[in-house]
């Protein structure tokens, strides 16, 4: 399932300049295809500004996501912006690798969630996913592991 929502939605860029630029550029992919409006941008951005760095799940990946308020989620999707240059998010938390997820509901919200642990509890996939630079190749790594 995660493969399918990624592809079309991989983006790497050599470096930004603040995690919320890496939010925002990470979520470019799901805008531009219709899944999420502005307001889910604006919405992930805040949840850190309150809660702080929450969304960085292991060292290197955040997993930017919020609730879908208001219907700021038409439709459930996944993307992936990986970093040449790792950004600071709060509390000096460097990442590289950010997968930012919309789901319209809360139960796509907890299955996408569960494939992404599952992918990245893996050390070797994290190692592998840092080596890749094509969306063919993280999508072929993606698919040997669901």
């Amino acid at each position: 399932m995660l493969s399918q929502h990624l592809k079309g939605n991989v983006q790497f860029l050599n470096s930004v300049n603040s995690w919320e630029e890496a939010i925002k550029e990470s979520a470019t992919p799901l805008s531009k295809g219709g899944n999420i409006t502005e307001k889910y941008v604006d919405d992930m951005i805040q949840n850190v500004h309150e809660n702080g760095p929450y969304i960085v799940i292991v060292p290197g990946i955040a997993m930017p996501h919020a609730q879908n308020k208001d219907n700021s989620v038409v439709k459930t999707g996944v993307s992936l912006l990986k970093l040449e240059e790792p950004v600071a998010f709060p509390e000096g938390k460097e990442v590289n690798l950010l997968f930012t997820l919309a789901a319209e509901d809360t139960t796509g919200h907890l299955d996408l969630i569960s494939d992404l642990s599952s992918l990245l509890i893996e050390d070797d996939v994290q190692e592998k996913l840092e080596k890749l630079n094509s969306e063919e190749e993280i999508l072929d790594l993606i698919q040997t592991v669901e």
